[in-house]
């Protein structure tokens, strides 16, 4: 991995500009950490975002999700104007990052508008209770019963979806974090049997515990330590937001490189970066996924550490970055259309498979 750590000239310029101490300043109050992501992380990634679609070539509706009773989420829905002619559309549900402490709608949201439209996809993006107020599990399980809710509900949110056109998720970082436990989930769900997940995109995911590694993969994973002076996201600033999160670190809903099976998962697009701390995550999952029958595809981007797309959108890597999120979707996209002609190789789950103590939520019709 030695090219791929070695600092992107590029990044390296515009680290040169960055406050002592990062983004963040290594503070463990999670107010620090939201007031940076809303006053430098929101203007900084819409400024980069390049330009939007005209407004008259898609809607946007907010809407209310519940997830347990007297709760709901915030969800945006994004909806490409139909073209002449234009089949039925599939449908992304999108988790948002922010080490499962802070973010919100308006982190993706330029992004997933451009991707709507150029890629002709409904997008909901869909917010969670945060963490340290709410953690584990809180948040994956709102996720989750968001996801359900839409998929029962698709008309609430456009009579523009075809769930059978495609049913995607992703996320990026904590958002993939909580993608990865959601398509383990979903595969023995009663509400989703008739609408599986087609695909997931995971963004820089963190799947495992630096303290919890499964003896079998410790050599494959080296970056935690290795690059645990990384700038944007450290090793001590992951200890921060799992500290925030809770979650313990032998639980597969937090880790899921830790669920006993990884058969039957969807078609499985991921991108890591050469100076992140959770680089070998990323890469090693992607080869677990692969042995377990997966179809999967990984790109690495070499010298960029984790969020450097924030901060370096416009460098020749952060392009390529931007430029490989939709050609991962599109991938995604095919994928469907191609399993809808292959035959089936995937057997019956066994009950083993399922894992120990995850309970469905019962969700509530009314929205907001």
């Amino acid at each position: 991995m030695s090219l791929a750590t070695k600092l992107d000239p590029e990044f390296a310029a515009i680290l040169s500009n960055f406050p002592p101490g990062g983004l963040f300043t290594d503070s463990p109050d999670v107010s620090v950490r939201r007031h940076v992501y809303e006053q430098m992380i929101v203007p900084a990634v819409q400024a980069g975002q390049g330009v939007l679609p005209p407004d008259t070539e898609y809607e946007i509706q907010d809407h209310f999700i519940p997830v347990e009773k007297g709760v709901e989420v915030r969800a945006r829905c994004i909806v490409p104007v139909r073209l002449t002619g234009e089949d039925a559309l599939p449908l992304l549900f999108w988790i948002h990052g922010g080490g499962w402490s802070f973010g919100d709608l308006n982190w993706d949201d330029y992004k997933l508008r451009r991707a709507a439209v150029y890629l002709r996809l409904v997008i909901v993006n869909c917010e969670y209770r945060l963490a340290p107020e709410y953690p584990f599990p809180i948040p994956m399980n709102d996720c989750f019963a968001a996801l359900k809710y839409v998929a029962t509900n698709t008309t609430v949110f456009s009579s523009s979806i075809n769930l059978s056109k495609g049913f995607l998720i992703g996320g990026m970082s904590a958002g993939a974090n909580i993608v990865a436990v959601i398509t383990h989930l979903a595969r023995n769900d009663d509400v989703l049997r008739g609408t599986p997940l087609t695909g997931q995109i995971l963004v820089t995911p963190p799947v495992v515990h630096p303290d919890y590694v499964p003896a079998r993969y410790s050599d494959s994973l080296r970056s935690m330590e290795t690059n645990k002076n990384a700038p944007i996201f450290s090793r001590s600033e992951f200890d921060i937001f799992w500290g925030f999160y809770k979650a313990p670190s032998t639980d597969p809903r937090a880790c899921p490189l830790l669920f006993p099976s990884h058969m039957r998962l969807p078609p499985t697009y991921i991108q890591v970066c050469g100076l992140d701390i959770l680089r070998d995550e990323g890469v090693l999952y992607e080869k677990v996924l692969k042995r377990s029958g997966v179809r999967t595809r990984l790109d690495m981007y070499p010298g960029v550490s984790h969020g450097f797309d924030v901060v370096a959108p416009h460098t020749t890597q952060g392009q390529k970055f931007a430029q490989d999120f939709f050609g991962g979707l599109e991938w995604l996209l095919e994928e469907t259309r191609c399993s809808a002609r292959r035959p089936s190789t995937d057997s019956a789950q066994s009950q083993s498979e399922k894992p120990v103590g995850v309970k469905p939520l019962t969700l509530r019709s009314e929205r907001r």
